[in-house]
């Protein structure tokens, strides 16, 4: 049986929203905040707990490579991962499986395709931030294993428009790997939308009378993007990405969110819309793509 893609999520990953749910895993304590975010990741991951499902592959701007795009390749990883400009906030200890099948199956697929490729078989390799946050977040019970992807820095090093095609390819052949392996996967885009974020914090994280989006222009921008997610327009996002991003400093740099648009096949049907709050000053959206036209639904 050809495997397939059941869902993809745009999942942001700011360490202030596990802070403020204050899960056993983090040694850190809050009094709540970012709600309209954590409740829309809330309502996601119901979702998600009525979906079959056998994998999530994440794709995260903070396992960042220069060279290729690396995949987790070993089968377990347990260890603490600290945020290393919220040290504050995240303390994170994290057991997590990987599918390693997957991983070598998508590995295999983009080498083929001539994109540059390795597998890390560190055991001592630390998951970034970006992936735990996320998954924590969409599945907090840990029960499924994941493929995390790293993020190679095309923007940094060539273009947005350099990112865009490779990320693209990429895709293509994480999909072609999916569809071979039988497996159900949910793809995960791990980042916020605009990207300028405030450069001192308030005496307490969680204060939400001090939490607001950095301007109104990254808000305008963020608007415009969602507005054209309702209305399925995903390639015309795809393709202003590059002007997007260099405007708003977005997240989107990391090439995750063209993967996910690329491997869904550029949706023309509307995203579903959970949550859009600022953390820092940047703009988060939680959002997921639904190829399932009888499970889809109009949430925001």
């Amino acid at each position: 049986m050809a495997g397939e893609i059941v869902l993809g999520a745009l999942a942001p990953h700011p360490p202030h929203l596990v802070y403020a749910e204050n899960p056993e895993q983090n040694e850190a304590f809050a009094e709540g905040g970012w709600e309209t975010l954590r409740w829309g990741y809330q309502r996601l991951a119901r979702k998600l707990k009525n979906l079959d499902y056998d994998v999530m592959v994440v794709f995260t701007p903070h396992w960042q490579t220069y060279i290729g795009t690396h995949f987790l390749g070993l089968p377990h990883f347990k260890s603490k991962s600290v945020d290393p400009v919220f040290p504050n906030l995240f303390r994170f200890n994290y057991d997590l499986t990987v599918d390693v099948e997957l991983a070598e199956a998508m590995h295999d697929e983009a080498a083929a395709a001539g994109i540059i490729t390795k597998m890390m078989k560190n055991p001592d390799f630390r998951v970034d931030y970006g992936t735990i946050v996320s998954c924590h977040l969409l599945n907090p019970t840990w029960d499924k294993p994941i493929v995390t992807i790293s993020s190679n820095r095309n923007t940094h090093y060539y273009s947005a428009e350099v990112m865009n095609e490779q990320s693209a390819a990429l895709g293509r052949a994480c999909r072609k790997a999916i569809e071979e392996s039988g497996k159900k996967v949910v793809l995960v885009s791990s980042h916020s939308l605009s990207h300028r974020h405030f450069t001192t914090e308030a005496p307490l994280p969680e204060d939400m009378s001090r939490e607001h989006i950095y301007n109104h222009s990254n808000y305008v921008w963020d608007m415009k993007l969602i507005e054209m997610m309702r209305e399925g327009k995903m390639k015309e996002v795809v393709d202003i990405l590059p002007e997007y991003t260099e405007q708003t400093i977005a997240e989107t740099d990391a090439g995750a969110f063209t993967w996910m648009m690329s491997a869904l096949g550029y949706p023309e049907y509307p995203a579903e819309i959970y949550g859009y709050q600022s953390v820092i000053g940047t703009g988060n959206l939680v959002a997921s793509w639904d190829p399932n036209e009888q499970t889809r639904e109009l949430v925001l």
